[in-house]
């Protein structure tokens, strides 16, 4: 992985992390307790028009080893 992209995506992670600070909390608590195989993950977004695209996934085991490979690579 090109080093100047990773340094770069960091900075971009720590202005996300920076306005929306609740949300990496939330991501750490579902870590923790949620991720297993047969969880289902919803995830809904509202344009500021009102427009609203709904999607879910049911986690496989192959969708946990991924977030786990993600998890090394760019660390908790």
């Amino acid at each position: 992985m090109n080093p100047m992209i990773l340094l770069q995506f960091q900075g971009a992670w720590e202005r996300f992390k920076n306005h929306h600070p609740k949300f990496p909390l939330f991501m750490k608590a579902v870590s923790e307790n949620a991720l297993k195989e047969g969880s289902i993950i919803e995830i809904t977004v509202t344009t500021p028009e009102g427009r609203s695209f709904q999607s879910n996934l049911k986690l496989s085991a192959d969708d946990l080893e991924l977030f786990e490979q993600m998890n090394q690579l760019f660390g908790k």
